[in-house]
């Protein structure tokens, strides 16, 4: 009796530890990636492989940037045994020169369940990487040219979002990134982000305007993107008032009248 009673324990033990055992293992080509120079303006991307090398599938949670400038993206369906996915980190360049050194935090339930990810590079300006080219290499930068630089929204009220749309072609000989929006007043954003436009063809951007000053304004508005010849520029205009609203008040070279 005392024998089988130990065999039984023996055997559970043994399973215990074919249990614990049983788990998917995240095994990737690298977990590091040096981008050298990038010129600035581009979305500098690189995705990270893996294979599940263990016995049960692998499910990622979750994929957290360590800065803003990081947009992660990952395989979302459960990666079984022997299967592959990936991990994308995507860099966002535009306006900032130097060095940089940014991580990603991968969650998952494989038998090490957290796994940091990083990405490197030193983006250069756009005139320090014009110098280093030779024409031939100029020519076959991608070319950003929109249908039109200005956008009138009429008369607007303060705290709306209305939203202007561009179209914007690629004239160039390589894909079309576009990436950063930059305005003094810090009031314009893309609606969703752009798709990369490739050479010869066209496509179109949403901007949402939430300028809060009341008044004339006039917002230049630069768009960067990886076209090695220079940013575009477009300005978005209108009129602010506080309220659209035909019995509102607002004042007119010092004196309260009935908006009109």
């Amino acid at each position: 009796m005392k024998h089988i009673s130990s065999l039984l324990l023996a055997c559970g033990l043994l399973f215990a530890h074919l249990g614990a055992r049983a788990q998917g293992v995240m095994t990737f080509e690298k977990d590091s990636h040096d981008f050298g120079n990038v010129a600035e303006g581009t979305m500098a991307t690189h995705e990270f492989r893996f294979k599940n090398t263990g016995n049960q599938p692998i499910v990622i949670a979750n994929v957290q940037a360590s800065c803003g400038c990081t947009t992660p993206d990952w395989t979302k369906t459960p990666v079984l045994p022997g299967k592959s996915g990936m991990v994308k980190a995507m860099y966002s360049s535009a306006g900032r020169p130097g060095v940089f050194n940014k991580t990603v935090t991968v969650t998952s339930n494989a038998a090490t369940p957290s796994t940091v990810l990083s990405i490197k590079g030193t983006v250069l300006d756009k005139a320090q990487v014009k110098a280093t080219l030779t024409p031939a290499q100029l020519a076959q930068s991608p070319r950003l040219t929109l249908d039109r630089t200005t956008h009138d929204f009429g008369k607007m009220e303060a705290g709306q979002q209305p939203s202007a749309r561009f179209t914007v072609k690629n004239t160039g000989k390589q894909e079309l990134v576009l990436s950063q929006l930059t305005s003094s007043c810090n009031c314009v954003g893309y609606k969703a982000t752009p798709a990369p436009i490739k050479p010869g063809q066209s496509g179109t951007i949403e901007l949402l305007y939430s300028q809060r000053q009341i008044g004339q304004m006039s917002d230049v508005v630069t768009i960067s993107s990886n076209d090695l010849t220079g940013d575009a520029k477009l300005t978005l205009k209108a009129t602010v008032v506080r309220d659209l609203n035909g019995t509102s008040m607002m004042k007119e070279s010092g004196v309260a009248v009935p908006f009109k």
